[in-house]
């Protein structure tokens, strides 16, 4: 009976980085850079709340949309951030993790054959959703840019079926960040297009030495930005899985029916930790990222060292050097690095082709872990050289 399994769906394939994590179970030993979440634990005072809600019997339904407090959270801690106000009853959703919130505006907004505009690489999340819901991904090629998307490229790729554009910033898996002038030529561009943008600011709250700018934030961009974002990034809270929307009235009111038939709503628990996260934790991740921001500049020093061609990232904890100089396929380069090494990284096919010829390291792991692997690195390159 497996002809009978929905088409859509069995065309897609596990993420690529899945697949690589995989092979991790051979390595136990192997410095694991593929991670994509925060080394550090949830904060306490978060883990304290969260019990304190299990002794005080929050652990029924919620409304669909998520409780009403966490809501409230959530709206000031954009009004407080980022200088964008949303109201809590009707404009914000509270979604399974942010993978959870891309799902449900996708379901929300495509139908059969509109196109969806990506940067590539891109985060593997995206694209395997599109194609799911009847949508056409229409990939974009960052690398002549710096792999940033900007408003020239976007342009290039816009017809008359294009439905929403993603924007991510800080991206994953480069670390680049979309400037504020660039931001103002994108929603330039697209102000009187009827054209959704979804971005997603899973990394708003590690930016290094810039500021976060939300393309919501500009003329005539409210009415169509669906903005994506959640604690686990933010609150070190992978686990917990709460993400959450905003977005205008007419768009929300849809997002909730899809949480409502999908997932009928989101753990109690976790949402009241989330509350104590966005408000008295609302500062949490400023120690992560300064530590974050230490081993970048370890990380990105190491590589140039050794003559990697390498983009310095200004965000989120990823940065993506080229290995196109090894002349090796990205797959075959990690999985070279592992055996050899005992280095785990992502090949950067596992973010489209136009990750092809880059791997993705991620630092969310210990200064001395990173300065280990980037040893190890090193002594695997040295064969190159003599080459």
């Amino acid at each position: 009976m497996e002809h009978l399994i929905y088409p859509n769906l069995k065309r897609q394939e596990i993420s690529g980085i899945r697949k690589f994590t995989s092979m991790l179970v051979d390595y136990p030993d192997a410095i694991n850079l593929t991670i994509g979440q925060p080394d550090f634990p949830t904060p306490n005072h978060v883990k304290e709340s969260a019990k304190q809600a299990i002794d005080q019997n929050f652990t029924s339904y919620t409304p669909n949309s998520g409780v009403l407090e966490l809501r409230n959270a959530i709206s000031h801690f954009y009004s407080e951030k980022y200088s964008l106000v949303y109201n809590p009853e009707d404009e914000v959703v509270v979604t399974h993790g942010a993978s959870g919130a891309i799902m449900a505006v996708l379901r929300t907004i495509l139908t059969e054959g509109c196109e969806v505009i990506v940067p590539g690489p891109a985060y593997p999340g995206y694209v395997p959703i599109i194609e799911m819901f009847g949508g056409v991904p229409v990939y974009v090629d960052t690398t002549s840019t710096a792999f940033v998307l900007t408003a020239e490229l976007i342009e290039k790729h816009i017809t008359e079926r294009t439905r929403a554009i993603f924007l991510c910033s800080p991206a994953n898996p480069v670390g680049t960040v979309i400037e504020e002038d660039e931001l103002k030529k994108i929603a330039k561009l697209l102000r009187d297009k009827e054209i959704f943008i979804i971005s997603d600011e899973i990394y708003s709250e590690l930016i290094f030495e810039k500021t976060h700018h939300s393309i919501a934030q500009f003329e005539g961009m409210r009415e169509k930005t669906i903005i994506v974002n959640g604690v686990s990034k933010s609150h070190s809270m992978t686990g917990w899985r709460i993400g959450y929307t905003l977005a205008p009235v007419f768009i929300s009111k849809e997002i909730t029916k899809v949480i409502a038939y999908f997932l009928s709503c989101e753990s109690s628990i976790s949402q009241y930790a989330a509350i104590e996260a966005l408000t008295v934790g609302k500062d949490d991740a400023i120690e992560m990222r300064n530590e974050y921001k230490n081993r970048r500049d370890l990380v990105y020093s190491r590589l140039v060292s050794m003559g990697f061609d390498v983009v310095k990232p200004e965000g989120a904890f990823y940065i993506f050097p080229s290995i196109k100089h090894t002349n090796m396929k990205s797959f075959d380069f990690s999985v070279s690095l592992l055996k050899e090494q005992g280095v785990a990284t992502v090949p950067g096919s596992a973010f489209s082709n136009y990750g092809e010829g880059y791997i993705r390291i991620s630092y969310a792991q210990p200064i001395e872990k990173l300065d280990e692997a980037m040893n190890r690195l090193e002594k695997f390159m040295e064969k190159f050289k003599r080459a």
